[in-house]
């Protein structure tokens, strides 16, 4: 405990913020909670993109207002399954649903891509012979890669934006 203190101490001085604290910036000294909420995430197709966005949209506004836009989220995505363990009969027991996302940050003012990435999740999940429970395994794979990439790329914006807009 005294060690966390003592660290704490230490990096006090050195300009170390976090980037989901209450009081984090940017480097023009505005909220980040509040540059974020002004990024306007684009539609997504599908139903595992409308995931990512309703994700990426709820993270950036809290649930509440979004803030007059700054800046545009452009979002792409591609889904893949992968079969595991496959049987002599070729029947697959388990399957990994993998999302693979890239974004583009784009600046509303002018249009330039500021800003550029790429998020992947993958997402394991076992086959039965009922057709109802595969649909809900697969359903749920594909929430659990939609929110650990819409994270990823959460993450990723906000660092951007905290140290350069």
């Amino acid at each position: 405990m005294a060690c966390a203190g003592l660290a704490g101490l230490g990096l006090a001085g050195c300009g170390f913020q976090p980037l989901y604290g209450s009081n984090s910036t940017t480097a023009s000294g505005a909220k980040l909670s509040e540059t974020m909420a002004a990024v306007d995430v684009q539609p997504i197709p599908g139903r595992v993109g409308q995931k990512v966005r309703n994700e990426l949209i709820f993270a950036n506004t809290g649930g509440g207002v979004a803030a007059p836009q700054k800046f545009k989220l452009r979002i792409a995505i591609r889904e893949q399954v992968i079969n595991q363990l496959v049987r002599i009969s070729g029947d697959a027991k388990g399957q990994v649903y993998q999302l693979e996302a890239s974004f583009k940050l784009i600046d509303a003012s002018n249009g330039a891509v500021i800003h550029q990435g790429s998020a992947v999740s993958r997402a394991p999940y076992s086959r039965y012979q009922e057709i109802f429970a595969n649909v809900r395994a697969r359903y749920d794979a594909e929430n659990r890669a939609a929110e650990t990439v819409s994270e990823s790329i959460k993450t990723q914006v906000a660092a951007f934006l905290a140290s350069s807009a």
